[in-house]
């Protein structure tokens, strides 16, 4: 279900600093990580099958993001880089919290009486509730500080609030651009480790952060 390979996000070099472009050093991380993941289930059983197409969904709102970025439109990056987060809290919860009901309503065929069977699925809050009860705590702390430093800003975005009326007559400081798309980067490091996990190879999930670690400036802020 995962890309097999890295996207490319069609950056051009900049010429007014001898400082790699943000985009280009992502694009190369992005295809040793999209590398190093590029491996089959564990197994096929539903609850792995029906996690990796959200961990899926997650990696590829991760170029989306960067591409709208990229092309000046930062509040309809804000909305995707969210979805971005929300695709992978999503996985996880299947993968550690979602009960049998719940997973059989993701997975039937979508039809009018299954979409609305969907409806009382747990919202963000619920599922970071039950992640914090049954999943792994070094997840549900790296999805808690996400949650912690971006959601009210992430859904003035999706809102129409005070962030984007305010930036959108304004403009977007280009400190503000860097650092959604660095967020979107950590993330992706998040979903690459969940998808290691996925795999079976959970030793995997070392050399994730490792590859991580040698391009700092296109990470988010260490803590």
């Amino acid at each position: 279900m995962k890309p097999r390979r890295a996207p490319h996000f069609h950056v051009r070099h900049r010429t007014d600093s001898m400082k790699r472009d943000l985009f280009v050093t992502t694009e190369e991380f992005a295809e040793k990580l999209f590398q190093l993941i590029d491996l089959p289930l564990f197994d096929d059983s539903l609850r792995l099958v029906v996690s990796e197409v959200a961990c899926s969904m997650s990696l590829e709102h991760w170029p989306a993001t960067l591409s709208l970025l990229k092309s000046g439109m930062l509040p309809s990056a804000a909305i995707v880089h969210r979805a971005q987060f929300e695709a992978l809290l999503r996985s996880i919860w299947i993968l550690y919290a979602a009960t049998e009901e719940q997973l059989s309503k993701l997975s039937k065929e979508l039809t009018v009486e299954t979409e609305q069977n969907t409806k009382n699925l747990p919202q963000s809050s619920d599922m970071m509730v039950a992640v914090n009860k049954k999943g792994p705590p070094q997840a549900y702390e790296a999805l808690n500080r996400f949650k912690e430093n971006s959601w009210k800003a992430l859904n003035s975005y999706v809102h129409a609030g005070i962030h984007p009326i305010k930036r959108h007559a304004e403009g977007y400081p280009m400190q503000l651009v860097e650092s959604v798309a660095r967020n979107a980067n950590g993330l992706a490091v998040l979903s690459a480790m969940q998808a290691a996990v996925l795999s079976g190879v959970q030793p995997l999930q070392r050399e994730i952060l490792d590859l991580a670690t040698h391009y700092p400036d296109c990470m988010p802020p260490p803590l």
